[in-house]
C-alpha cells in the first residue's frame, strides 16, 4: 500500500478510536487491535502530529502514582472524520470502476 495512503488511514483510525471517549496510548492500541496492528513506535508520532494539527488535545491524569496522557478529539478531528467518510465514497466509486467486469 502506498505510504501516504497508509499514513492518512492510520491518522483517521486513531481519531476514530477516540471519537466516542477519551483514551490513552496503550488503550488506543488495544482498541485498534481487532482491526489493525499498530505499534507504540507508530502510534505516538501519529498522536503528536494530530495534536499539532489541532485534531486532538492532550491532558494528563494521575494513575497509580504516574501521569497518564489522555487524548480527546476536537471539532477539527470530528470534521476530519466526516471528510474521510465523504472521500471514502469517492474512493469506492473509483474501486468499482477499476474492478468492474467488462
Amino acid at each position: 500500500m502506498d505510504i501516504q495512503i497508509k499514513r492518512g488511514l492510520l491518522d483517521v483510525c486513531v481519531l476514530a478510536a477516540i471519537k466516542n471517549k477519551d483514551s490513552y496510548g496503550y488503550q488506543i492500541i488495544k482498541d485498534m487491535k481487532p482491526y489493525m496492528q499498530i505499534s507504540e513506535s507508530t502510534l505516538y508520532p501519529i498522536l503528536r502530529r494530530l495534536e499539532e494539527g489541532g485534531f486532538l488535545t492532550v491532558y494528563s491524569v494521575e494513575h497509580n502514582g504516574r501521569l497518564r496522557k489522555y487524548y480527546r478529539i476536537t471539532k477539527n478531528g470530528l470534521r476530519r472524520l466526516n471528510e474521510f467518510t465523504d472521500e471514502w465514497k469517492e474512493i469506492m466509486q473509483v474501486y468499482q470502476f477499476i474492478t468492474r467486469e467488462d
